[in-house]
């Protein structure tokens, strides 16, 4: 599995994945040239598997905007090396890790695997940003849960999230 970092002019080829993350374009856009993207990449699949891109929002606040992994080969491990992958790369400069979801307890348990804690909640995102309804689990998502990580230990919250399950 390799990494490859994507520069701002050839983001939109990677539109499908994205738009598995954050189903409206224009939402999309608010972040996607402001950030930095990674795309993972397995062997023998000239395909990208993911994408993350994360954002720096100043005063070592670092934030994931959009985490996708393509469908067909989702629960396979792509999505924490991904997040691990942003961690790393974010480390030196961050303090907080954050992130945005809706209330899907499956993307919550993801996150929360990845060992971000619950911060606090952006009522009304979905309905008010987002032009349609947005349904995750046979649900409309309203509020937006937002989720940090604390980045200034020295152990990645994923590394002490294994550490915890250890001892």
């Amino acid at each position: 599995m390799h990494f490859r970092e994507i520069p701002i002019e050839d983001r939109l080829e990677y539109r499908d994945l994205l738009l598995l993350a954050d189903e409206q374009m224009d939402m999309v856009e608010r972040y996607l040239f402001r950030g930095t993207m990674f795309v993972l990449f397995d062997a023998g699949d000239p395909e990208a598997r993911g994408s993350i891109l994360v954002t720096n929002e100043g005063a070592g606040v670092f934030e994931i905007k959009n985490l996708a992994v393509r469908q067909d080969v989702q629960r396979q491990g792509y999505g924490i090396a991904l997040v691990r992958h942003v961690i790393e790369h974010v480390r030196a400069q961050a303090r907080t890790l954050l992130v945005g979801t809706g209330e899907s307890p499956a993307t919550l348990g993801f996150y929360q695997h990845c060992g971000f804690v619950r911060s606090h909640v952006i009522k009304n995102f979905f309905t008010d940003n987002y032009d349609h309804p947005i349904i995750e689990e046979g649900r409309q998502l309203v509020d937006m849960i937002c989720l940090a990580m604390d980045l200034a230990s020295s152990l990645s919250g994923a590394d002490r999230s294994r550490q915890n399950r250890a001892g």
